[in-house]
């Protein structure tokens, strides 16, 4: 689908960094659709798209030496960084290039005491350190993001929306620790939390607990999605697809909340079809409503 991006070629090549996941690939053609020529960087391990039509290179995460030579030699000026990384990078992958020998000290004391959000922060510094602009995948494409409201054909019920209220604030506030994005709340209670293992995952325990008879008979609950609170929009939006659909549905859950403007729908008219078919709501919501 076609997007308006508010940079244009005259600011210089588009590249993407690839992870896993639809996403690297969804920007890379709605990039072509506006005139672009992305070029791809496909991180080692993590990229699993078909990326025949389009110009890429495999790149080890961390290798900042060999990424500058790529900018220098393609003419990029500006990166988008897409998809998920399932391994988080070692400090002794990292290879510098000059530019970002001086940086370096500093930005790894960052990577080492945080979370997700400080790695991808830093990471983001050693790439701007070589000349370049990192842009959100949201600016090129928009029309993936979560509208605000009921997404497809079933809205949440009263229970639905009181259990959306208490999983937007727990998700907030592991947020807040730079954990994760996503909480579950069934009957009022908060009964699970992401972690490292990401969502689908943490869907999987949910199921596990249903299936054990730890939770309420009767009662389905809510899975919410949200950005942390300090989160920098250029990377890491939480994202749903039509597999979270499925993990959803397994967990016995009534529907899906994410935040509106903030977060991809993946696939999103099979996502919405498959969210319509097993009877599952998708809410965009503002963080206010908690």
């Amino acid at each position: 689908m076609a997007s308006t991006s508010p940079n244009s070629q005259s600011d210089g090549r588009l590249a993407i960094i690839a992870g896993y996941g639809q996403l690297p690939l969804d920007v890379a053609l709605a990039a072509k659709d506006i005139g672009e020529n992305p070029f791809v960087f496909k991180l080692v391990g993590e990229a699993d798209q078909n990326w025949d039509g389009f110009e890429t290179t495999a790149f080890q995460v961390g290798d900042f030496s060999y990424l500058k030579q790529q900018i220098t030699q393609r003419c990029i000026k500006r990166i988008v960084m897409a998809g998920g990384v399932k391994k988080r990078p070692q400090i002794s992958q990292v290879r510098p290039s000059l530019n970002t020998i001086l940086a370096l000290p500093s930005i790894i004391r960052k990577i080492i005491s945080g979370g997700d959000d400080a790695l991808l922060r830093g990471f983001i510094e050693l790439i701007e350190a070589q000349g370049c602009k990192v842009v959100g995948a949201h600016e090129i494409v928009p029309d993936l993001l979560a509208d605000i409201g009921t997404i497809g054909a079933h809205s949440a019920d009263k229970t639905a929306k009181n259990d959306m209220k208490v999983a937007i604030e727990a998700a907030l506030k592991l947020g807040e620790l730079d954990i994760g994005q996503a909480a579950v709340a069934v009957s009022g209670r908060v009964v699970a939390l992401e972690g490292l293992e990401g969502t689908d995952a943490m869907l999987s325990r949910v199921e596990g607990l249903r299936k054990a008879g730890r939770l309420p008979n009767g009662k389905k609950g809510v899975l919410v999605k949200f950005c942390k609170p300090k989160q920098d929009m250029r990377a890491d939006l939480p994202t749903i697809g039509p597999e979270t659909i499925e993990h959803a549905k397994r967990a016995g859950l009534a529907g899906i909340v994410l935040e509106a403007g903030k977060s991809f729908i993946l696939h999103r008219d099979k996502t919405i079809k498959t969210a319509d078919k097993e009877g599952l709501f998708i809410l965009g919501a503002e963080r206010d409503v908690a």
